[in-house]
């Protein structure tokens, strides 16, 4: 039975890694050699694709708009001329009139609702530099500068950014304690070991030319993680994609039980498809999983060492990201939950995004669900 305790001890070299990434990240301080050699800056284009609107939504968008940068423009994306985030994007324009803001209603019908209104933004925005982030994302001051320093480097062709969450409900909390504690460590390990070809959806930094080389955003209008596929097929080119140093922040509104749990498995299914056999091996990340599989074969030992090391490597994680509100006493019923969640995400092929029934095919492509 003591062969049972193999997955922890595997699990267990994993988060010790994840300690020494998180700790790397921490001790390098990747900003302080731009500041010491300030680049010069582009002029931005701000891409904002948005569906409906949040309870932090004037704030996250307002935090675009107050950017301590020399030049740049918000281009929002709002289909449903109905849309409650219109009155918001007024109000916007109204309090920062020397900042220009354009909304666009109009952009190409694909599977991948969002990526089609970016084909539309993309193709309507002024600069050579653009930015597309998701519309809860709430940045401080200087990121701007930030994102768009490491691209003076013309071999990075992708700039992208960590993120922490909020929630204003317990259910949306205990989701966003799972972004900083199991995701982030994730990320950092990837990186590590050489998996540096993705970008998240909080921050995506590139030249357009670079858009243009891999065919525009309508290369990608058919798939889901148009995020993770925008950031390999420019890191098929060469170029690099980067971490950029200032975490965001997303916030996840007051989501049910239910809400969380078809929010992750979507995600789950998700990186499923794009990255199949990473995404079965994770399984041997789940420390709350093998910690209890060993200590029921008596290997208490192992156990106790696996899960010290996973809280601690989720507390420099956490540090990372500057997450605050973790209530570490449900950490292990958050890991549990991740379990399930990636068994749901190992098995069937449907999602649901944006009120829309879809089904992922194995290419990680979408089909509408009639």
């Amino acid at each position: 039975m003591i062969w049972l305790g193999i997955p922890a001890a595997l699990c267990s070299a994993y988060w010790a890694l994840a300690i020494w990434a998180a700790g790397r990240r921490l001790i390098e301080k990747p900003g302080e050699k731009l500041r010491k050699t300030p680049p010069a800056y582009a002029p931005v284009s701000i891409l904002k694709p948005v569906a409906g609107r949040d309870e932090a939504f004037y704030a996250a968008i307002r935090s675009h708009a107050a950017q301590d940068y020399p030049e740049f423009e918000i281009l929002f994306g709002v289909r449903d001329p109905k849309d409650t985030a219109h009155a918001d994007i007024r109000r916007l324009i109204a309090e920062y009139p020397s900042v220009p803001i354009r909304v666009m209603t109009e952009a190409p019908e694909t599977p991948n609702g969002k990526a089609g209104m970016l084909v539309a933004l993309a193709e309507a925005a002024r600069f050579p530099v653009l930015l597309v982030n998701d519309s809860d994302i709430l940045v401080e001051r200087d990121y701007l500068r930030k994102v768009a320093a490491p691209l003076a480097d013309p071999g990075v062709g992708l700039v992208t950014c960590l993120y922490r969450a909020r929630g204003s409900s317990f259910p949306a909390r205990f989701e966003a304690m799972g972004i900083a504690l199991s995701f982030v460590p994730s990320l950092l390990v990837a990186r590590v070991v050489g998996v540096a070809e993705f970008a998240l959806g909080s921050t995506m930094v590139f030249r357009a030319e670079q858009l243009r080389e891999i065919g525009g955003f309508r290369a990608i209008a058919d798939y889901l993680a148009d995020d993770y596929q925008l950031g390999a097929r420019i890191s098929a080119t060469g170029r690099r994609v980067v971490l950029a140093d200032c975490p965001v922040e997303t916030n996840l509104g007051a989501g049910s039980w239910a809400d969380v749990w078809k929010h992750q498995v979507r995600w789950a299914r998700t990186v499923r498809v794009s990255r199949a056999g990473g995404y079965a091996g994770s399984v041997i990340t789940h420390a709350a999983l093998w910690s209890l599989v060993a200590l029921g074969a008596g290997a208490w030992r192992v156990a106790a060492v696996c899960y010290a090391l996973r809280i601690v490597a989720g507390a420099l994680s956490a540090r990372v990201v500057k997450a605050r509100d973790v209530a570490w006493y449900l950490v292990p019923f958050r890991d549990l939950f991740e379990t399930a969640i990636w068994a749901a995400g190992m098995f069937g092929n449907h999602v649901e995004w944006r009120g829309e029934k879809l089904k992922l095919r194995r290419d990680g492509t979408l089909a509408r669900l009639v």
